[in-house]
């Protein structure tokens, strides 16, 4: 079933985008963890009879890395999946810590990735709480052979020092990637929003179609977009104004914006066509989608200027790699296959 997204598309679209940009970076941070970890391993660097374990910690982290990407991916991308993908890489640096020489191991300082993923993926509050949960681990990790020295003004000092760069990594990390974000914001979202239906105008549209596609060319995932035309927008100009016009456009805009998940994408393209854009969508997938929006708008009830309209849209469809490898070519093989009716309509 298709997830329906209430939100503008433009916040959404934007967001989406920027959350699959962080999702990849995470991976690859999570990916360059095991490397340093293995590479530690493989130079000698654990002990002999710590070696099984530290195997083992490695295949459980993989497999719990895997199982988790797959077992979300058909979800939206959202701020609590980064959230978890940082405190399995906490869980598995603390446990490779514990057998490599606890707070002597070169190994420490593997608590940046996740400060860092945190601070530019989740926020300050998130990074206050991740530096919350390392102190603890780091305060586990501690030597306690003699219990008096613990509440020792040395072994706090020691703590402390090791703690400290922590600290001072996710306060400049967390500063900048809000002072990013907020340029962005202040600098893309207000140019991009059609006035009409408040979602995105063709310069943001462009933007975050090009990544979209560039995403699916690189990944080798497939795409999909559709085209979507207001059929009896002339005619309701014509007949009953341009005010009665930009209504239609808004209800239809409104109803086919309900018709998709939330990692779909959809711009106003003219007066009468409107494109959405379907990352992760496959040719089967993209023509019941079609299907979905054109009986959606077709059965919805519609008043302009004291008439019963029924609004009638034209859909072409297109995929990659299926219908093009370029986006201009997908764009034209789509309104070159606009139709009223879908296959497979009832």
């Amino acid at each position: 079933m298709r997830t329906m997204d209430k939100g503008p598309a433009l916040s959404n679209g934007f967001e989406q985008e920027e959350l699959r940009s962080i999702t990849r970076s995470v991976g690859e941070i999570e990916w360059l963890l095991l490397i340093l970890i293995l590479l530690y391993h493989v130079f000698g660097g654990t002990a002999e009879e710590d070696k099984p374990v530290l195997i083992l910690a490695m295949t459980l982290y993989v497999a719990s890395i895997m199982g988790f990407r797959y077992s979300t991916f058909f979800l939206a991308e959202a701020r609590w999946k980064l959230a978890v993908q940082t405190w399995i890489m906490t869980a598995f640096i603390t446990f490779s810590l514990l057998h490599t020489g606890r707070l002597e191991s070169p190994l420490l300082n593997t608590y940046l990735l996740v400060i860092i993923t945190s601070a530019l993926a989740l926020g300050k509050v998130t990074t206050l709480l991740e530096l919350a949960l390392i102190a603890v681990c780091i305060a586990f990790l501690g030597d306690y052979s003699m219990a008096a020295e613990i509440v020792s003004l040395k072994y706090l000092a020691g703590i402390l020092a090791v703690f400290a760069p922590f600290v001072l990594v996710a306060y400049i990390t967390t500063m900048f990637a809000s002072d990013i974000r907020f340029g962005m914001n202040k600098k893309d979202v207000p140019a991009a929003t059609e006035d009409l239906t408040t979602g995105v105008n063709m310069r943001g549209f462009t933007v975050i179609a090009d990544r979209l596609f560039g995403q699916a060319v690189r990944l080798e995932r497939p795409f999909s977009l559709l085209v979507i035309e207001c059929n009896n927008l002339r005619e309701i100009n014509d007949d009953l104004g341009s005010k009665a016009a930009d209504a239609l456009v808004l209800a239809v805009s409104k109803c086919i914006k309900e018709q998709l998940r939330h990692s779909d994408v959809l711009g106003r393209q003219a007066g009468d066509e409107l494109v959405a854009l379907l990352p992760e969508t496959p040719a089967a997938g993209s023509l019941a989608a079609a299907r979905k929006v054109r009986a959606a708008v077709a059965a919805m009830p519609l008043v302009l200027g004291g008439q019963m309209v029924r609004p009638s849209i034209s859909i072409g469809v297109a995929s990659y790699p299926q219908d093009g490898a370029k986006l201009d070519v997908l764009v034209a093989h789509a309104v070159g296959n606009k139709q009223s009716a879908m296959p497979g309509d009832q």
